[in-house]
């Protein structure tokens, strides 16, 4: 497994209705287990890298799209089954193609990318079963995190009082200034004696790690309260009891934002993240590398040492 620069032509690309030229990409987690082949993510042989992509239509096949129109594309099977957004152009398949809402631009989406679309459909999820700023505050685990920070940030915009938890002491004044009320770092938890049913606290929670966070998550919520299970960074187990679900009557929610948002459901949490959900200080929340250092920026991604969203300038 080796990640490289090649040389390709439109007819190297996969099938699709429509044909972008990419402005932008970006990097997540996902595309640096594809490129250093950490993990089993390729489902092919080689594969053009980028789960994201941002740019101008040149040509369509499909009636809903035209030349010249914005859009973005996030998750589906870009970057692991079929070329992705780590090229000058990508031919895609038009539904998974989303027109630019208006109030973002193209870095915009890629500052945004799978982790705020996954972020902003955990929280529209959430909302759906029952949560609002009124049942109390709100914990968001992995906060310093690409998926965490923007869910932070978003969910303060929309009102809540939101709690950051991090194993990463340096970043509570940024998680602050990103709107959150409290910082609770992870190693002041007591994990190893975590109770079935303990003091109800939290209205929602968005967790990005799995494992005991979790299970502690579980039994510390209000009730009715609201989990959104979107990763699994620290453990995919989950060793917990069923008495906060049937005694608090809490939900707990599995978030795949690749697989299962409808289109329309995929567009609706791309016009809130452009309106009610986008954070202020966006442009701070993300850097731009040039497309010749993308290589570079793998190994921090494997080694935990990016603390910001990386979009990727194809055209730099």
């Amino acid at each position: 497994m080796r990640a490289e620069f090649v040389e390709c032509t439109l007819d190297d690309l996969d099938a699709g209705e429509l044909v972008v030229r990419v402005a932008y990409s970006d990097v997540n987690y996902k595309d640096a287990l594809a490129a250093t082949g950490k993990g089993r993510i390729l489902q092919r042989p080689s594969c053009i890298g980028g789960i994201d992509l941002a740019g101008t239509v040149v040509s369509s096949s499909d009636a809903q799209f035209t030349k010249g129109d914005a859009v973005l594309a996030v998750g589906h099977l870009l970057g692991v089954k079929h070329h992705g957004g780590y090229a000058e152009y990508a031919r895609i398949p038009a539904a998974w193609a989303v027109k630019l809402p208006r109030g973002i631009t193209l870095w915009d989406a890629m500052a945004f990318g799978t982790a705020g679309y996954t972020a902003g459909l955990a929280i529209a999820r959430m909302e759906l079963n029952g949560l609002k700023p009124a049942n109390g505050p709100v914990v968001v685990d992995g906060a310093a995190g690409g998926v965490g920070s923007i869910a932070l940030a978003a969910l303060a915009n929309l009102g809540y009082e939101v709690t950051a938890l991090t194993g990463k002491e340096g970043e509570s004044d940024w998680l602050k200034k990103l709107g959150a009320k409290d910082v609770l770092l992870r190693q002041g938890l007591d994990l190893a004696k975590i109770r079935p049913l303990d003091k109800a606290t939290w209205a929602g929670a968005v967790d990005n790690l799995g494992g005991e966070v979790l299970a502690w998550m579980a039994s510390t919520m209000k009730f009715n309260g609201v989990i959104s299970s979107i990763g699994l960074a620290a453990s995919p187990g989950l060793n917990t009891t069923v008495m906060p679900f049937i005694l608090r009557g809490v939900s707990l929610l599995g978030i795949n934002s690749t697989d299962c948002p409808t289109p329309e459901q995929e567009r609706a949490v791309w016009q809130r993240l452009a309106t009610d959900m986008r954070p202020p200080m966006l442009k701070e929340m993300a850097r731009t590398v040039p497309f010749a250092d993308l290589p570079g920026v793998f190994d921090d991604f494997i080694n935990a040492k990016v603390t910001r969203r990386i979009v990727v300038d194809l055209n730099a």
